[in-house]
């Protein structure tokens, strides 16, 4: 089920407030975030982040394209690692 349209779309206060303390800085590291449910919105556009998919951080860099979708979207969480060798001797 989506989100109510007048709640607005959900983004994780710290991660708004990190976002906004780097535009003040003169450093621009990637900002961390666990939070793979929050939206890309317009204020994020050319912020980096590293975005943790439970084994390790990956590495986002936001652009017009990617407004509205989650975080998640762009971190997948597991690998294929093939079907079993049953399947390939099948196949041949």
């Amino acid at each position: 089920m989506a989100r109510a349209v007048w709640k607005g779309p959900f983004v994780e206060e710290s991660l708004i407030k990190k976002v906004e303390n780097q535009k003040n800085e003169s450093n621009k590291k990637p900002i961390k975030t666990w939070s793979r449910k929050s939206t890309i919105i317009p204020d994020f556009v050319g912020t980096s982040f590293l975005i943790y998919n439970g084994k390790n951080f990956i590495s986002i860099t936001v652009s017009e394209d990617i407004i509205g979708h989650k975080f998640g979207a762009f971190t997948p969480t597991n690998q294929f690692t093939g079907h079993t060798p049953a399947d390939n001797k099948a196949a041949q």
